[in-house]
C-alpha cells in the first residue's frame, strides 16, 4: 500500500476531551475491559474443561468468547491508555493495523452469531437430523468458513481505505481507527470507496441479521406445537442470543449502512459494538444458561476439592 502522502501519525479527539471525564471513563472502560477479559476467559475454560459442554453450540459459544476478547482488544486497551494520556497518538501502521485487527474481528463476531442461529435452528426445527447436521466436521467447516470470511473482509475494508493518499490532515475524530473517519482525511474523492464500504460493512452487516431473524421467526412459529417446558427451555436460549445479536448489529447496520457521514452520536452508538456486547455475551450466556451455570458450579467443586487435598 505505497501511497503518496506525508502523514506518519494521526491524533484521536476521544470520546471526550473534558479531564474530569476522561478520569470517569478512564475506571470506567477499564472495569469493562476486565469483566471482557474475566467473562470471556471463564467461558472459554468452563466449555474446554466439562464434556458435557463439547456439543456444537457450546463449541460456537467458545469461539465467540474468543472473539469477543480479541475484537475488544483491537480498541480498548489503546482508548484507556489515551484517557491518562496528553496525547491521543498512534501512527499510521498502527492505525491500518487496528482497523485491520477491528474489521476482522468484528466480522467473525458477526459470522459466528449468524452460524450459532443456525445452529439453534437445526436443534429446535429439525431435533431428528440435529446431529446428523451439525456433525463435528460440519462445525469445524463452518467456523472455518467465519474466519476466512472475516479475513477476506477486513482485508478489503483496509485495503480500500488506505490505497487512499493522506497528505495534511491527520485528526480523527473517533477513539479507534475506522473506516469512516479515517475516510474524511483522505486527501482524494471517496465517492467510489464509500459505495464499496457500504456493499462490504453494511451489506453483511444487515444480510446476516436479515437471517438471523428469518431463523427466530421459524423458531417460533416450530414452537407452537412442542410442550410448555420445551418452549421455555428453547425461548430462553434463543432470548438470550437476540439480545446479544440486537446490541451488536443494530449498531453496526446504524454505523456502517450509510454513506460516509458522521454524526456526534457515532462515537456512543460504536461504544455498543466495541465494548457493550463483548461485555453482556459471557454474563447473558451464564445468568440465563442453567447448563452453563452447572459446569462452572462443578468446575469450582473441583478446584476446592484439589485445594483441600493440597492442604490434606
Amino acid at each position: 500500500m505505497e501511497v503518496a502522502n506525508n502523514v506518519t501519525e494521526f491524533i484521536f479527539l476521544g470520546l471526550s476531551q473534558d479531564p474530569g471525564m476522561q478520569l470517569m471513563f478512564f475506571a470506567l472502560f477499564l472495569l469493562f475491559y476486565m469483566v471482557i477479559l474475566m467473562g470471556n476467559l471463564l467461558i472459554l475454560l468452563t466449555v474446554s474443561s466439562d464434556p458435557r459442554l463439547h456439543t456444537p453450540m457450546y463449541f460456537f459459544l467458545s469461539n465467540l468468547s474468543f472473539v469477543d476478547i480479541a475484537y475488544s482488544s483491537a480498541t480498548a486497551p489503546k482508548m484507556i491508555a489515551d484517557f491518562v494520556s496528553e496525547k491521543k497518538v498512534i501512527s499510521y501502521w498502527g492505525c491500518v493495523s487496528q482497523m485491520f485487527t477491528f474489521h476482522f474481528f468484528g466480522c467473525a463476531e458477526i459470522f459466528v452469531l449468524t452460524v450459532m442461529a443456525f445452529d439453534r435452528y437445526a436443534a429446535i426445527c429439525q431435533p431428528l437430523r440435529y446431529t446428523t447436521i451439525m456433525r463435528a466436521n460440519a462445525c469445524i467447516v463452518l467456523a472455518s468458513l467465519s474466519w476466512l470470511g472475516a479475513l477476506g473482509h477486513s482485508f478489503v475494508q483496509t485495503f480500500l481505505t488506505f490505497q487512499l493518499p493522506f497528505c495534511n490532515a491527520r485528526v480523527i475524530d473517533h477513539y479507534f481507527c475506522d473506516v469512516h473517519p479515517v475516510l474524511k482525511l483522505a486527501s482524494a474523492d471517496t465517492t467510489l470507496v464509500n459505495m464499496l464500504v457500504i456493499a462490504n460493512s453494511g451489506l453483511i452487516s444487515l444480510g446476516c441479521f436479515l437471517i438471523l431473524l428469518a431463523s427466530y421467526t421459524f423458531i417460533l412459529f416450530s414452537l407452537r406445537k412442542r410442550s410448555a417446558e420445551s418452549r421455555r427451555k428453547a425461548l430462553s436460549t434463543c432470548g438470550s442470543h437476540f439480545t446479544v445479536v440486537t446490541f451488536f448489529f443494530v449498531p453496526c447496520i446504524f454505523i456502517y449502512l450509510r454513506p460516509s457521514t458522521t454524526f456526534p452520536l457515532d462515537k456512543a452508538v460504536s461504544v455498543f459494538y466495541t465494548t457493550i456486547t463483548p461485555m453482556l455475551n459471557p454474563l447473558i450466556y451464564t445468568l440465563r444458561n442453567e447448563d452453563v451455570k452447572n459446569a462452572m458450579e462443578r468446575l469450582w467443586s473441583h478446584k476446592v476439592s484439589l485445594k483441600e487435598k493440597q492442604k490434606g
